[in-house]
């Protein structure tokens, strides 16, 4: 049986639209309530959320289904993602549950679960509650329906956590820092964490009106950091996104350095020390070739999985492995996180400043990778443009074109209806011809815009 509801990443969509609706999110509670809650004893959940104004509407409905199957809920309020995960072990929960939609704009919205492990369900226990979901959701009696608490400490218990994270109880004295938290979840917790460890902060998007996450800010629009760390003769620029999974870093000469590049750093640095698991790197298929090949170098391997921290996660927990992640930054620790977790990745690089004495700029830059170009298209829901036989015609021959030079990567994306085609290509040139013919075809059988 296949998931219609859940996505790459838990249920995601425009707010107050299907799926992303309340209706819809009391019915998933039950659900999800129902799946774990199996017996009389008591269960408890944690909910955590993002700035966006759309996460008080469902966070009252999710709070109303789970109660509604006899769980305790525990509000914790605006938190980051991985703080959710840390807080479902740390709290004893049967089920940990995230409101975000990440690096998306504050219009959308998501839902994502973790179960008592702190790790994100698996596609099995997704389908199963599915199947829950299209039933008639068995509720508890009056005397056994759940209670809601709001939980004042869970973000201050992940601040000091996260300190912990930094290796041999070092400091950040002397160094000024510019963090980005994209006026999100982390609009707190980055700052506190930072300062506590010795830096000057200079803090940016941490104003969140409900509407404004994301927005001209974060992991995925990093100039306002750039700007901020030149202006500021910053040490270092630190960008989070919506949610606080994933990070991109700016260096004290303003460049940024994508996850491919801090995951680099890190795998070659654990690998010296004995820390690197089984000496694998888990990607995904979007990572750059020239990590590969800089890993290859120290005999470091690199293990790709499918689009999605999840599916690096299982790859990582199947292995035995303990590094992981992607190229937008999704950072996965499972030394110290369960899910990627943009500013304790930070710690592990300031880290590298700290030990080595050497500048953001000497650290950021560990491999030259590969001319990479993404574009996307956007189609129509109940039109797929990878199926027209003149794109897939256009891909053929793009492949034939690439040969061992390089690779082509056509996937639709598992959170919003677009069509990402990658390429990678040691000619520039060549590159930029192969994606654009296919994105031509790709547009004329949607027959939207291409948005690259």
């Amino acid at each position: 049986m296949t998931r219609n509801l859940f996505g790459t990443d838990g249920v995601r969509g425009r707010a107050n639209t299907y799926p992303m609706t309340a209706e819809v999110a009391m019915r998933l509670g039950a659900a999800v309530g129902r799946y774990f809650r199996r017996d009389t004893a008591e269960h408890r959940v944690v909910i955590g959320k993002d700035t966006r104004r759309s996460g008080y509407m469902l966070e009252n409905a999710l709070t109303a289904g789970l109660t509604s199957t006899g769980m305790n809920v525990l509000l914790l309020g605006p938190v980051p993602t991985p703080a959710v995960g840390f807080l479902t072990r740390s709290m004893r929960a049967d089920l940990g549950v995230m409101i975000s939609a990440s690096h998306n704009p504050h219009q959308d919205n998501g839902i994502k679960f973790f179960g008592p492990d702190g790790f994100k369900l698996s596609d099995e226990a997704e389908v199963e509650i599915e199947r829950i979901l299209r039933g008639e959701i068995a509720l508890s009696p009056p005397e056994n329906i759940g209670r809601a608490t709001r939980i004042d400490d869970g973000l201050g218990r992940y601040v000091e956590y996260a300190k912990t994270t930094f290796p041999g109880r070092g400091r950040l004295d002397g160094l000024k820092i510019v963090v980005d938290c994209a006026n999100g979840a982390s609009y707190r917790a980055a700052p506190d964490v930072l300062w506590e460890l010795g830096a000057e902060v200079v803090p940016v998007g941490v104003s969140p009106d409900g509407f404004n996450i994301n927005a001209g800010c974060g992991s995925t629009n990093t100039g306002l950091a750039v700007r901020s760390v030149l202006e500021h003769g910053a040490d270092l620029g630190i960008c989070l996104d919506g949610d606080a999974d994933r990070v991109m870093i700016i260096d004290d000469k303003g460049e940024v350095a994508d996850g491919d590049q801090i995951m680099g750093l890190i795998a070659e640095r654990w690998a010296r020390e004995g820390r690197l698991i089984g000496g694998t790197l888990v990607t995904t298929v979007m990572s750059n070739l020239g990590l590969e090949k800089f890993l290859g170098g120290r005999n470091i391997k690199m293990r790709r999985t499918g689009v999605g921290d999840r599916y690096v996660v299982e790859a990582m927990r199947a292995g035995g492995f303990n590094l992981g992640g992607e190229q937008s930054g999704h950072i996965v620790m499972t030394d110290h996180a369960t899910t990627g977790d943009g500013l304790i990745a930070s710690l592990q690089f300031l880290a590298a400043m700290v030990e080595t004495g050497k500048p953001a700029s000497a650290l950021t830059h560990v491999f030259d990778p590969f001319p990479q170009l993404l574009k996307n298209v956007r189609f129509q829901a109940d039109n797929d443009p990878t199926e027209n036989q003149r794109v897939i015609a256009a891909i053929r021959k793009g492949e034939t074109a690439l040969k061992e030079r390089g690779r082509l990567l056509i996937r639709k994306s598992g959170t919003e209806p677009l069509v990402r085609v990658m390429g990678e290509c040691d000619d520039q040139m060549l590159l930029e011809k192969v994606v654009d013919s296919i994105v031509t075809e790709l547009k004329k059988a949607a027959d939207v815009s291409a948005h690259a």
